[in-house]
């Protein structure tokens, strides 16, 4: 029998992971910094709505192979100010695709929608992209209300009033040498369910009854808030084993498997879902095997999203309903 061995995302020792936010805004980021520099890496988008840096070169066709970090973050598309200071830190590092004038980093970016949480003055900025890097030199990432996941909810086709709060949340395994890890920030217009039993955990909710809605009827029945657009979950898988672009970008794909497994509704035109694939190269291992086993990370990263997040902004967790 094929054992799987859970780990901690820490145990991908060849990243370096940090989270930063504005509590006060209600929003953060988290990176992804490759040990070694540079790592290989693939994405798939689903959503119809994703704010997003660099992902043209990360396309197949496109000569670049090499990236130096991937940043998650809130802030729609004012939180793509944060990855110029990733750029500014890996640059005093000497990090980048090496050119006449000096390094450039490659810095690949994606954004949630939090500005309605709190206060939508304050987003990730320059400032906060420099020191998500340096909380990254002493791994502080945890699952949680903190970094991209700082401002992030879900459940909202009846609006703010019936969402519920998420966050961050990972999920490690280890199979023989080769090591798998998800991390992702859920912000979905949908409801969230537990994969292994297809139990609702989280979305939108009677806040009153502390009874659930249900998202996908509320799309059938045409009646959609005005702020169901506000929404994308965003996430990365990470791994130790050697492929190439395109097969990161098929490996990206898999994990999307996850996503729908534990979000519905989801990659609708609402969304920017959007899901990168990150390999070390250091381990030889099937692409199949990979893809399938970063689906099953990428559904209970997202449980640990919803188990993790605690009430906060007024708005209820899933402690408060279990």
């Amino acid at each position: 029998m094929t054992i799987l061995k859970q780990i901690s995302i820490h145990e991908l020792t060849d990243f370096k992971i940090g989270n930063a936010e504005y509590t006060e805004g209600a929003t953060g980021c988290t990176v992804i910094l490759p040990r070694d520099k540079g790592a290989t890496c693939g994405v798939d988008i689903r959503g119809g709505g994703p704010a997003n840096r660099e992902g043209g070169l990360l396309n197949p066709l496109a000569a670049n192979d090499s990236v130096n970090a991937v940043l998650l973050s809130g802030g729609s598309a004012f939180g793509l100010e944060a990855s110029i200071g990733v750029t500014k830190y890996l640059e005093e590092k000497g990090i980048g695709f090496p050119t006449d004038s000096g390094v450039v980093p490659i810095v690949c970016q994606s954004c949630l929608f939090d500005l309605e949480m709190h206060t939508s003055q304050i987003r990730p900025d320059t400032a906060l992209g420099y020191q998500v890097c340096l909380n990254a030199e002493n791994n502080n990432y945890t699952d949680g209300n903190v970094g991209a996941g700082c401002g992030a909810t879900c459940g909202k086709a009846y609006g703010s009033e019936h969402m519920m709060k998420t966050g961050v949340g990972s999920c490690a395994y280890q199979l023989g040498d080769v090591k798998v890890g998800v991390i992702v920030a859920c912000n979905s217009m949908g409801d969230v369910f537990d994969y292994t039993n297809g139990t609702q955990i989280a979305g939108a909710i009677d806040y009153n009854t502390k009874q659930f809605l249900n998202c996908e009827e509320a799309l059938y029945m045409m009646q959609m808030h005005s702020q169901l657009h506000t929404n994308t979950t965003i996430g990365i898988v990470l791994t130790n084993a050697s492929f190439n672009k395109t097969q990161l970008t098929k490996i990206a794909s898999m994990a999307h498997d996850g996503m729908a497994r534990s979000i519905n509704p989801i990659h609708t035109e609402f969304d920017g879902d959007t899901i990168y694939a990150m390999s070390s190269g250091k381990v030889k291992a099937d692409l199949n095997v990979i893809g399938t086993l970063a689906a099953r990370c990428f559904s209970e990263a997202i449980t640990a999203s919803v188990k993790n997040s605690e009430s906060m902004y007024g708005v209820l967790s899933y402690k408060d309903i279990h």
